[in-house]
Formats: C-alpha cells, sequence, structure tokens
C-alpha cells in the first residue's frame, strides 16, 4: 500500500516535472477551444476588472494570463514551483503552490474559481470539488472542465500507441458523479456542455470538431470528450 501511494504521489507531479516543456508539447487548438470557452463564452458578458479569480491548478499560466488582460485580480495555483515559474513569465499574478485536495486559501476567497482539466489529475477527484467550493463566495461562479469518463479507454489506448506523451495520474469521472459532487457542496448548477466530440489528434478533423460543439449544450454533449459545468453559490 505504501509503494503505491508513493507511486501515487510521484505520477501527480508529472506535469511539475514537464513544466519547461509543457506549452511546446501541449495541443494549442485544444487549449485555444478552452480558453475562449471560459473566457469568451461563460465569462465574456462580466466585467472581471478587480474580481478575486482563482486559477486551481493553473498549469503554465495561459488561462492566468488570460484572466489577468481581462483586469481580474488572479491567484494562480499548482503542484510545484516549476509551473509557477512558467506562470511568472506571462502575467503578474499572486503565485502559490497548493493541492486541489486541501486548498490553501480561507473559506469563501474567491469571486470566480477557473479549474480547467485539473480535477481528473488528484487521486480524488471529489475533494478537489468541495475544495473549489469551499473557496467560493456567495453569489460567485465556479468554472469547471474536465474529461468524460466514457473516453478513458480511447485515451489509454492513444497513450499506449504513443500518441499522447502523458505518464501521470488518471481518474476520470462521468457525468452523473461529476454533477453529483458539485450539488453535494451547495452549488447550483447553471450551465453544462459537451466539447470535443472527435479527438483532437489531427488538424484536419478541427473545423469538423468545431461544427460539432454546437451539439453540446444538447443530450448529444453528454457523449463528447470533454465536459464543461458552470457553478454558482447562492447568496
Amino acid at each position: 500500500m505504501t509503494g503505491e501511494l508513493e507511486q501515487s504521489a510521484e505520477r501527480s507531479l508529472f506535469y511539475e516535472r514537464f513544466a519547461a516543456d509543457f506549452d511546446a508539447s501541449m495541443n494549442r487548438y485544444e487549449v485555444g477551444k478552452r480558453l475562449r470557452l471560459i473566457f469568451e463564452d461563460v465569462l465574456g458578458g462580466r466585467d472581471l476588472t478587480g474580481v478575486s479569480l482563482l486559477d486551481a491548478g493553473c498549469g503554465t499560466g495561459l488561462f492566468s494570463q488570460a484572466a489577468c488582460r481581462r483586469g481580474a485580480a488572479v491567484t494562480s495555483m499548482d503542484v510545484g514551483e516549476g509551473l509557477l515559474a512558467e506562470v511568472a513569465k506571462k502575467c503578474d499574478s499572486t503565485r502559490v503552490v497548493g493541492d486541489a485536495r486541501a486548498l490553501p486559501f480561507e473559506d469563501r476567497a474567491f469571486e470566480v474559481v477557473v479549474c480547467t482539466e485539473v480535477i481528473e489529475h488528484v487521486p480524488d477527484p471529489t475533494s478537489a470539488v468541495v475544495e473549489l467550493a469551499r473557496v467560493l463566495r456567495p453569489g460567485g461562479t465556479l468554472v469547471l472542465t474536465t474529461p468524460n469518463r466514457i473516453w478513458h479507454p480511447a485515451i489509454r489506448l492513444a497513450g499506449a500507441l504513443k500518441l499522447r506523451p502523458y505518464e501521470g495520474l488518471e481518474n476520470w469521472v462521468g457525468w452523473r458523479a461529476l454533477e453529483r459532487s458539485i450539488e453535494s457542496t451547495g452549488l447550483v448548477i447553471r450551465q453544462r456542455r459537451g466539447f470535443n466530440a472527435l479527438p483532437f489528434l489531427f488538424p484536419p478533423t478541427y473545423r469538423i470538431i468545431d461544427l460539432l460543439d454546437r451539439l453540446g449544450a444538447t443530450p448529444l454533449g453528454r457523449l463528447m470528450i470533454n465536459m464543461l459545468v458552470v457553478a454558482s453559490r447562492a447568496e
């Protein structure tokens, strides 16, 4: 059991070890889509000037950078200093080392919490959702994206074929599990949609994927690779 825990902890730090190469290796199409979904579709109608925003699991800082450009008071948090050093190259946010399962912040500290493609990389995604809700202020907004569990076998195959250079921890959840974990915290789900109907491995398919994304808010969205949920805390 001790060996398994140590292995899990080691895999949880994959992105920290990968920090210097992260930007060069990521799929810019997919990351660009998430940036548009969050900062244009979900938060596009909101003035973020001076708004306290937590980028939980900030990676190298692309989402923190986008929030800073919109005037938010951004706190960027991830598991190691290597990642935060990459964030510092992009924006002047407050940078904090922390664990999504035990966020180093006071209750109700942030007006907006963004957590994109993070909770699947912790040993217990539900504990991360509970923490994200804990630090959200009344009237605040949580924007969360994570992969859909029904696609995990296909992604594992991509890894086996060396089409996906990832060796970290993965605990994907499905729609119902995600919805239950959010609702159990007292948050109210305001929006849910799927995106990326097909694997985004080959550029010729990107236009088709974008067209299919229009169905993300329909029942067909629950079959897509990624899930987006927007939730709020009652005032």
